[in-house]
């Protein structure tokens, strides 16, 4: 009875959108970048601010890379370390 589909729960998840995978930061920062892109700035005070947010963006989007790595380096250690711990 264990291997049953739940077809109502399904269907529902499905409606819902329920089994969407949530974004990544990536994909926040694309967003944000398109939007930086699009905006015309009309004074030299607006200018300088959207210079200054496409330079920030810019470092966040290195330590959001940096970060991605370092989650991948540490899953790596959480399975050798779980698999030295069954072994």
């Amino acid at each position: 009875m264990e291997n049953e589909v739940d077809f109502y729960k399904l269907t529902r998840q499905f409606l819902l959108n329920e089994t969407r995978q949530p974004d990544d930061i990536f994909t926040f920062i694309q967003g944000l970048s398109d939007a930086l892109t699009k905006f015309s700035p009309k004074t030299m005070h607006e200018q300088r601010r959207l210079s200054l947010a496409k330079r920030q963006l810019k470092e966040i989007k290195k330590y959001a890379r940096k970060m991605q790595n370092e989650i991948v380096l540490l899953e790596e250690k959480l399975i050798i370390l779980d698999e030295n711990k069954e072994g």
